[in-house]
C-alpha cells in the first residue's frame, strides 16, 4: 500500500509539472501538434508517439470548451502537454481551458503591448495576473495536497503564455511587447503574417522570410523563446538552428505526408 500511494503521488506531481518548462531551461527545443479534432484518441496517439505537446485548436475547429477536459486527460495518460490555441483574448474563456488542465495557451491576434498585458492578466492569478480561482480539476478540485496559497503560487510557474505574431503591424509594437512580465515567448503564425503583408500564396516570400527573421532576433535578444510552424523534420532542425526552441506541425499534415511516403511504395 505503501509503494502504490507513492507511486500515484508520483505520477500526480509529473503531470501537473510543465516539462515543457523544464526543457527550456536546459534550451532545449519541444516538437508537437496543432489539431482541429474532437477525439481525444488523437490526442492520445501522438503523446504516444513521442511529441512534446498536443495543442487543441479552439480557433480553426468545432472543438468546444465541453470536450477540451477529455482531451487533456488523453495527453496526460499518453504524458505530453495539452496546450491549446483559443480564438479570442477573452478571461472567461481562457478561464475555462485552463481549469479544464490545459498547461498554456497560445493566443492569436495580439497586436499591442495592452493585448499583451490582458492576455497575461487572464493567464496568472494574482498578484501576477487576475485569474480566478474555483475548485476545479486543475486543482485537483480543492482535494489534492496543495493548498490554496502553494497553488496559485505553482500554476503561475507552470502555465506557458505564448502570444502569436501573424500580423505585419504588430511588428512596430514587439520590442515593447516582450518586456511584458509573464510572457514565455512568441509563436509567428507565417499563413496569416504572409497575408498582412499582401502575400495571399503563402509565406515563401523573400520579404516574408525577412520579417521572419527580425521577428527572431527582436524576441530572442529580449530573452524569451521564439516558435513557429515546421512542415518537415529539416524544417524543424532548421528552425532550431535559428534559435527556435518551439515546434509545430498539424495532425492533418504529420498524416498527409506519412501517407504521402507510404503510398511510394505503389510504385
Amino acid at each position: 500500500m505503501q509503494f502504490r500511494t507513492s507511486y500515484i503521488e508520483k505520477q500526480i506531481s509529473k503531470l501537473k509539472t510543465n516539462s515543457i518548462k523544464q526543457k527550456w531551461s536546459n534550451k532545449e527545443a519541444v516538437l508537437g501538434v496543432i489539431s482541429n479534432s474532437s477525439d481525444p484518441t488523437v490526442a492520445e496517439l501522438c503523446g504516444w508517439s513521442g511529441l512534446d505537446f498536443y495543442m487543441i485548436d479552439g480557433e480553426h475547429s468545432p472543438v468546444t470548451t465541453a470536450e477540451v477536459q477529455n482531451i487533456v486527460r488523453a495527453c496526460e495518460s499518453a504524458n505530453t502537454v495539452p496546450l491549446a490555441r483559443i480564438r479570442s483574448n477573452d478571461p472567461k474563456l481562457i478561464l475555462q481551458f485552463l481549469d479544464a488542465g490545459v498547461m498554456g495557451v497560445m493566443m492569436p491576434g495580439l497586436m499591442t503591448v495592452k493585448d499583451v498585458e490582458d492576455f497575461v492578466k487572464a493567464m496568472k492569478y494574482p498578484p501576477m495576473g487576475e485569474r480566478g480561482l474555483g475548485p476545479v480539476r486543475v486543482w485537483d478540485y480543492g482535494f489534492g495536497k496543495m493548498h490554496q496559497a502553494e497553488y496559485v503560487q505553482f500554476a503561475n510557474e507552470q502555465t506557458l503564455v505564448l502570444p502569436m505574431i501573424e500580423d505585419i503591424r504588430a511588428l512596430e509594437h514587439l520590442p515593447e511587447m516582450c518586456k511584458v512580465s509573464g510572457i514565455d515567448g512568441f509563436i509567428i503564425g507565417p499563413r496569416d503574417l504572409a497575408m498582412s503583408m499582401g502575400f495571399m500564396d503563402g509565406p515563401a516570400h523573400e520579404e516574408v522570410k525577412t520579417v521572419i527573421d527580425q521577428i527572431f532576433k527582436i524576441v530572442l535578444e529580449a530573452g524569451l523563446v521564439i516558435g513557429t510552424v515546421a512542415g518537415t523534420g529539416e524544417q524543424a532542425k532548421a528552425l532550431m538552428e535559428k534559435g527556435a526552441l518551439f515546434c509545430l506541425n498539424s495532425v492533418q499534415g504529420l498524416i498527409k505526408s506519412s501517407a504521402t511516403e507510404f503510398m511510394k511504395g505503389k510504385y
